[in-house]
């Protein structure tokens, strides 16, 4: 994965034998193989912001029903022949070409060092350079031993081109002497300007066809800057391929904006006229099916709305089965007796148990009646002997 852009490094370094030179030319591949796979994500964003308004009518229909929403948005796409994902290209693309790239120049300036330092004490001792153990130089990585740059860089300190050592940061130039360091900085400010320079033309493209916020629009324009400055703990090398690869970008933004803008009939015009009748509807329809997974929700939560003859229907029928008697419901066979109420008798089923004051109340009573009968008896006369 990282031999070919190391061998195709190292064979333009072969040409031109300037490494400055060979890091633009390979800059300049990277870009070639990166501006197909961006003119295409460009072409599929303002293809699906032209259909903007149809979108926007599909969300209001089909608010309440996610799954018939989906299937028509694929049939659209299906119809104008739109890929929602061709907008990712670029940026699945340029991750691992950032991370190879990266790793590449890294490796021109490879010192052994901690657990790998007995492997380059090896080396050099199979070199007949029993010197340079002490103090060792380059050993570049992923480079053919018997290619021009290998040979260029083995044993060596430094990567001198234009009067600055590729193989150091701006950080550690500055660290040696302000004087010297002072050309890396102004190197790394140099790629900050780039940068902003590149992120002003897309943000001039977004002013004719907006389709973001104006504080995403900024937060846009400026994070590549903040991104420039980590450039000062990174080689020199590194820098000097990132400057001429932001140069080819600035090209190719001026080709897009050209291609894409140029007149009223373009692609982006189209674009931009039909952003603003979504916008327009959306104004015109607040409560539309617009808006995502939290706006859906709280849709749902604020109910059916007077345009919504589903959801009304629905509560309508809803209603009037509250309101119709129900069915007598089959009694429960286990009854909980109620608090401080004695647990009927096995003997007593079926009859209600008394409370305490209707038991005390039955006790009198039956008490009184007893007496009432004992003293209504006539009394027997005792028979003398």
């Amino acid at each position: 994965m990282f031999e070919i852009p190391a061998a195709l490094l190292s064979w333009f370094y072969g040409l031109t034998n300037s490494y400055t030179i060979a890091i633009a030319l390979i800059a300049a591949v990277v870009m070639a193989i990166t501006t197909p796979l961006t003119l295409k994500s460009t072409k599929g964003m303002l293809e699906m912001q032209k259909l903007a308004p149809e979108m926007r009518k599909l969300q209001n229909e089909y608010r309440n029903d996610r799954t018939k929403l989906n299937e028509e948005m694929m049939k659209l796409y299906q119809e104008h022949k739109v890929n929602p994902m061709a907008s990712c290209l670029p940026l699945l693309a340029q991750a691992p070409v950032f991370y190879i790239m990266f790793r590449v120049l890294r490796g021109l300036a490879y010192r052994p060092a901690g657990a790998a330092r007995p492997v380059a004490d090896a080396v050099w001792g199979a070199f007949d350079r029993p010197d340079e153990v002490l103090d060792p130089g380059f050993i570049p990585r992923y480079l053919a031993i018997d290619s021009a740059l290998y040979e260029s860089l083995f044993g060596e300190q430094s990567i001198m081109t234009l009067g600055l050592d590729l193989s150091k940061s701006a950080a550690e130039a500055v660290a040696e002497g302000f004087g010297t360091g002072i050309w890396y900085v102004l190197l790394v400010v140099l790629l900050a300007v780039l940068y902003f320079a590149q992120q002003r033309m897309v943000a001039a493209r977004a002013s004719i066809s907006p389709t973001m916020s104006a504080s995403q629009a900024k937060l846009m324009q400026y994070l590549p800057v903040f991104f420039a400055i980590f450039q000062i703990f990174f080689l020199a090398a590194l820098v000097v391929y990132y400057l001429f690869q932001t140069v080819f970008r600035i090209l190719q933004q001026a080709y897009i904006t050209r291609a894409f803008y140029g007149h009223d009939e373009s692609l982006g015009r189209q674009a931009q006229r039909a952003g603003e009748a979504a916008r327009e509807e959306a104004k015109n329809n607040p409560d539309g099916g617009g808006g995502g997974f939290f706006a859906q929700a709280k849709r749902d939560l604020a109910g059916p709305t007077a345009d919504d003859p589903k959801s009304a229907a629905k509560q309508k029928n809803a209603s009037k089965a509250s309101k119709s008697p129900s069915t007598p419901s089959k009694p429960s066979k286990r009854v909980t007796p109620p608090k401080n109420r004695p647990t009927p008798s096995s003997g007593a089923k079926g009859r209600p148990t008394p409370s305490r004051q209707e038991a005390q109340a039955n006790k009198s009573k039956a008490a009184k009646s007893a007496k009432g009968s004992k003293s209504s008896r006539p009394k027997s006369s005792k028979k003398s002997s």
